[in-house]
């Protein structure tokens, strides 16, 4: 159970540190002891902790404020309250909004203690694994992208870590802005084919014309523009994975001939006679309601039979809001370093903003929210008044004009486009929410209209 965790137990009360110190160094974790914030903070400094189990009340520095500290300079290290005053309930619901992973009450169950542990030490596990072996990609793509701490993203985890350990096709569903890539990357990068190449193809990006070609590759005038011989997709991704996002988007006659290659790894290029072959395993996402596609004939049954042969469904943000406050501390912890900027967190009024917001566009949208947010902020804390004004006032619905000249359909599909496209500043994730479609159509039906920002 140990995993060799360093805890850190931080009490004015010696009689709480040493009980508490009692408890667990017998189950085999390193434990060390601190009477106040200012030595907990040499402690965190002098030895690389995991785990800090602090009370709230110290002299010199007490409980929240040592967790403020310890979330700007070591963010990667869990902070648990111990609390038993009649504020509880309030006085979690704030350290919450600050970073902390949980709080359990004195005095101590010590199954809860216990369980509450072990959750940290499967969280650190998850973290522990790098997606990329080596390099400076480490920064990118790492299990620590993918963040979580409520029941259905531990699942997840756990999901992730099973389906890469098997070589079998995946398909995850969920809306726009789920992270569906970001679990697509972490099943690639954790499985036997890391080494191997891993090549993306997102189906809504590219015309009908186009796919078959981009997917299978051409040789030389196979059509007009076949000026040289071009290798597809899924023949560069030979001995790794393929990752075909937005699959629902993918024409019929398409997905006919994808079943084909499929079966079987022989495949044509466009104009071409000879057979090649592919060893490739396809990661696929969507985030349509497959079931729905497959009974309405738009993703053909034995295509999705043939990629799902594992799933995984990644909640809305909604559904999981006790991760909104640990995303929005990652976030704007992240862009701060990023962008240069001195901020250290959120006032409690833009945590209470944030928690009322439906998120239509789920952690995407978050995420470029903080970013903003971070950016504007002018002071130390990021306060409403840096927040958009949608979501402040969610309620209430913008509201614009069309002025049509025609009645032609594709016309006014485009000027509606272009509209909510310049309102929305081209924010292409707040556009595309706002019209009620995927990001990848947004992006098609962009360049089929030939839709560009002004420069």
């Amino acid at each position: 159970m140990s995993d060799d965790l360093k805890i850190l137990i931080v009490a004015s009360d010696p009689h709480i540190r040493e009980t508490v110190r009692d408890l667990l160094r017998p189950k085999g974790f390193q434990v060390h002891i601190a009477a106040d914030g200012t030595e907990a903070l040499r402690c965190c400094e002098q030895d690389p902790l995991d785990l800090v189990l602090t009370t709230l009340t110290m002299p010199r520095m007490g409980g929240r404020e040592l967790l403020s500290r310890v979330k700007e300079r070591f963010p990667e290290v869990f902070v648990v309250l111990l609390t038993g005053d009649s504020a509880t309930g309030l006085a979690l619901r704030e350290a919450d909004h600050q970073g902390a992973f949980d709080g359990i009450l004195k005095p101590f169950d010590q199954q809860g203690l216990f369980a509450l542990i072990d959750r940290v030490a499967q969280q650190k596990r998850f973290w522990a694994k790098n997606i990329y072996p080596l390099g400076d990609r480490r920064k990118t793509y790492r299990f620590e992208n993918i963040i979580g701490k409520t029941p259905q993203m531990l699942e997840i985890f756990h999901r992730i870590q099973d389906v890469a350990s098997a070589d079998i096709p995946v398909l995850i569903t969920g809306e726009s802005g789920t992270g569906k890539e970001l679990v697509a990357n972490a099943i690639h990068y954790t499985s036997s084919r890391k080494t191997g190449p891993y090549i993306k193809l997102n189906c809504a990006s590219l015309s009908d014309g186009l796919i078959e070609s981009e997917l299978f590759g051409h040789e030389k005038g196979a059509f007009t523009t076949a000026i040289a011989q071009k290798k597809g997709r899924f023949e560069l991704a030979h001995g790794g994975s393929l990752f075909l996002d937005e699959i629902g988007e993918m024409p019929l006659q398409m997905q006919a001939k994808l079943l084909r290659v499929l079966d079987d790894g022989n495949f044509e290029r466009v104009g071409g006679t000879k057979t090649l072959h592919g060893d490739v395993r396809t990661i696929c996402a969507t985030n349509k309601d497959i079931d729905e596609e497959v009974k309405g004939k738009r993703i053909r049954e034995d295509l999705f039979y043939r990629i799902n042969a594992a799933s995984i469904h990644l909640p809305p943000l909604r559904d999981r809001a006790d991760d909104i406050v640990l995303l929005t501390n990652y976030f704007a912890y992240l862009y701060a370093q990023k962008n240069n900027r001195t901020v250290k967190g959120l006032s409690k009024a833009s945590y209470r903003v944030l928690m009322a917001y439906s998120w239509p566009g789920n952690v995407r949208e978050l995420s470029h929210v903080v970013e903003q947010a971070v950016v504007f902020c002018k002071a130390e804390k990021i306060t409403p008044e840096c927040l958009p004004e949608y979501i402040k006032k969610p309620s209430q619905p913008r509201e614009f004009s069309l002025r049509l000249y025609s009645r032609s359909l594709p016309l006014a599909e485009s000027t509606l486009i272009r509209k909510v496209l310049e309102e929305t500043n081209w924010n292409l994730v707040q556009a595309a929410k706002e019209l009620d479609i995927a990001r990848g159509t947004l992006y098609s039906k962009m360049k089929k209209y030939r839709i560009e920002k002004p420069y």
